[in-house]
């Protein structure tokens, strides 16, 4: 008989810290609204979690993390937290984008959309036969969204699904490139 896995899945990638502790059959879920300051909230959160289920991070079979798209430092926080975790536990860190969250559970076709900067929205097209679009930005609005602790439970699930693959190292998903760029003036010369 296989044990099921015991995982811990977060995501930074919206206005929120959002975690899901899988344990078998049995999830565990919080979501703390923040705008910003999710890089200093993350890791005692996660370790709150995981203590008062009485576990160690040692215990857990993997990690899951939420990709993207979405706020790019917010992405960037809890890649690098999985990334470190993954790295000092010798476990596997697997990223599930939003999209895969939002269809996961889904009657296919399904076209998941995720809310984007100025009214707009990410979507992707998930069809009968299995097979997906490639996500693009929208000028429409993104609609209406299945809760925070929905999607942090299917990214735990997904990501648990995922465990006995080979999967890569979790990388960013990015739709459109980030509002800041670079300096249109030359840079200074520096004189030796």
């Amino acid at each position: 008989m296989q044990l099921k896995p015991a995982l811990l899945a977060f995501d930074t990638s919206a206005a929120h810290c959002a975690a899901a502790l899988l344990l078998g059959d049995r999830i565990v879920t919080r979501v703390d609204d923040m705008a910003k300051g999710q890089a200093e909230h993350l890791m005692p959160m996660l370790e709150e979690m995981l203590a008062t289920e009485g576990l160690t991070w040692r215990e857990l079979d993997g990690i899951g993390v939420g990709v993207g798209p979405g706020n790019f430092t917010g992405i960037r926080i809890a890649l690098s937290a999985a990334r470190g975790l993954a790295l000092g536990l010798g476990k596997p860190a697997i990223g599930v984008n939003g999209f895969d969250a939002r269809a996961h559970g889904e009657t296919l076709p399904f076209t998941a959309t995720i809310p984007a900067p100025r009214d707009q929205s990410y979507t992707q097209a998930f069809r009968a036969d299995g097979t997906t679009s490639d996500p693009v930005q929208s000028t429409e609005p993104a609609g209406a969204q299945k809760a925070p602790s929905v999607l942090i439970s299917a990214v735990a699930k997904i990501a648990a699904s995922r465990l006995a693959t080979d999967h890569p190292r979790p990388a960013p998903l990015y739709i459109r490139s980030a509002d800041a760029a670079p300096p249109r003036d030359p840079a200074p010369v520096l004189l030796s």
